[in-house]
Order: structure tokens, then sequence, then C-alpha cells
């Protein structure tokens, strides 16, 4: 039986590799990003696209009302939209904040509440939330994205309890690093997150070094998005997975090492001792 996935965050990256995977598996995939130019190269694949900004409830009821109209209903729904501003937590503006948790949390939770009752209606249903090892292993300058993640993580294990009684599986991915365009946007989020009078700038090379971590040696895009859909077709899915470079040696750093030690080793990595000196 072919199912309609309706997916996050295609612009780019894991969304718009996971989109064109489902499409050429058979899938009826609806491919979503806030900018549908962003989108014509898969509309061009055949793979049919939606304008959605998910941190708005007319965007998301827009696209759900154009899916009904196409006489289809979301059998998975995978959120995958999400981005982080880097930057020192206790100068980031309150703006950029709020962003950062209406993207990856609120938006999230918003199509799951919009989607839960048909997916009961008929009989059951799956949603995907792509989190990351960064709710895991916290680091300097990304605390606000870091927070996102690990909130998007336990709201995720109290949605996979309270829909099992209507057969709707909810699976949590914490991806490592993976080839994206996540380091150029934390770059460029640096403009409007590191002001110029900042506390921090003495080690601004150290907030850059995180901006970019993410891309150094990750994992092709294309071979996480393999390893995802093996996971996703199995008829029970893990309740949560990790994929990609670091995303078993971060989560087993913050386990196992002492937390001042492990605090030590981040400060030194990222420069803050440099400020103490």
């Amino acid at each position: 039986m072919s199912r309609t996935v309706l997916i996050t965050g295609c612009s780019s990256g894991i969304g718009r590799q996971l989109s064109i995977r489902l499409h050429e598996k058979g899938y009826c995939a609806y491919a979503t990003a806030r900018s549908l130019e962003k989108l014509d190269a898969l509309r061009q694949k055949g793979i049919k696209v939606l304008a959605l900004d998910v941190t708005s409830t007319s965007s998301i009821d827009d696209a759900l009302a154009t899916i009904a109209s196409n006489g289809d209903a979301i059998d998975w729904l995978i959120n995958n939209a999400g981005y982080g501003a880097m930057g020192p937590l206790a100068e980031m503006p309150q703006a950029e904040i709020e962003r950062q948790f209406a993207t990856n949390l609120y938006g999230p939770l918003a199509l799951t509440r919009a989607l839960v009752p048909g997916m009961k209606q008929r009989g059951g249903g799956r949603i995907v939330n792509i989190g990351s090892v960064s709710g895991i292993l916290v680091t300097p300058f990304s605390g606000a994205y870091c927070a996102t993640k690990a909130a998007l993580h336990a709201a995720s294990d109290a949605l996979r309890m309270e829909l099992a009684p209507f057969n709707i599986d909810v699976m949590v991915i914490q991806p490592g690093a993976i080839e994206s365009e996540f380091g150029n946007n934390a770059e460029a989020s640096l403009s409007r997150t590191l002001g110029e009078h900042s506390l921090y700038e003495p080690v601004k090379d150290g907030i850059l070094q995180r901006a970019r971590a993410s891309q150094y040696n990750p994992t092709p895009t294309v071979t996480f998005v393999e390893e995802l859909l093996r996971l996703l077709e199995q008829p029970k899915p893990p309740a949560m997975a990790r994929i990609g470079n670091g995303s078993t040696a971060f989560p087993l750093l913050a386990r196992c090492i002492p937390t001042r030690l492990l605090d030590s080793i981040l400060r030194r990595k990222f420069g803050l001792d440099h400020i103490a000196e």
C-alpha cells in the first residue's frame, strides 16, 4: 500500500534527499518549505510540493487543506525543518531564542496536533521527529539550539506513550554530523547573535568553530537517508535511533565523562579558557 508522507524542511539537505528517495520508492511524498521557489527542482521530478512555514498556524492550515483537496491523507509526518543560531546564550537576542523554539519545537508539535485526529480515525500513523545529538551533548555557543533539541526529544517520548493506544508510532532520530547547509546557516546567524561589544569577542574563533562543527567530516546526506528509510520501513520502528558521524560517540562522552571534566574540555576546545586568562 502506498503511503502519503509529509516532510518539512525540504529546500536542502536531509529533507530534499528524503523526499526524492520516498518518491522514487513509490510513496506519495509532499515536500514542503517556506519558499516554493526552493522546491522547484523537486517539483520538476514529479514530487508534490507545498509552501509551509511550520511557525505559522495559517500556513499549516492552508497546506493541510491543499492536501485534503487533492484527496490525500497523511500517513507519516516527518518533522525535519529546523535551524540553529549560534552564539553565547547570555547575549542571544530574545527574538532569536524564540524563533528557534518556534521552528524546532512548536512547529513539530503544531503539525502533530493537526494530524493526529485523522491518523487515529484511519487506524494509525507514524510521526518522525528529527532531533540531534546536540540535545544530548551540550556545547558552548549552541545553548539555544541544544535546548530546542533536548525539548523535542522529551516531547517525542511523551507523544510516543500517549499516542500508542491509537496505533500511532512516534520515532525520534538523533543525527550526528550530516552533510547539509546547517554549518553555513549557523555561521551566517552570527551577524544576528554576536554583538559588536560582545563579552565573547576575544573567542570569536571558537564561536565560528562551533558554528561549523557539524560539517567537519560529516556523513553524506544520501547515506543518512538510506539508513533512515531502512528504519522507517520496519513494521515497528525503534523509538529512537542515532545516525551519522559522532551520533554514538558524543552521547557516550556526555554519559561517561564527569561533568566538571567535560566542562573543562569543552571550555578549552572552544577558547573560553582564554577569557579567564
